[in-house]
């Protein structure tokens, strides 16, 4: 999922990369939205932010710069 209108989360990093957001259930390991970010990139992520909101993991991130 991408960030939503209205997020707090900023939508570039300081060096203009792009940050996406994913949700993961909270039931499952933080390595899995890890994982699914990496897919997302096709390469290593800068984790941005981690927290639990309403019994999700929220990952936000940023694809390594090539």
């Amino acid at each position: 999922m991408l960030a939503g209108c209205g997020a707090s989360a900023p939508l570039f990093t300081s060096d203009g990369r792009p940050t996406t957001v994913v949700q993961c259930s909270a039931s499952s390991a933080w390595e899995n939205c890890t994982e699914h970010a990496r897919a997302i990139c096709g390469r290593d992520i800068d984790v941005l932010d981690q927290t639990d909101v309403d019994g999700s993991h929220k990952l936000l991130f940023a694809c390594k710069a090539k």
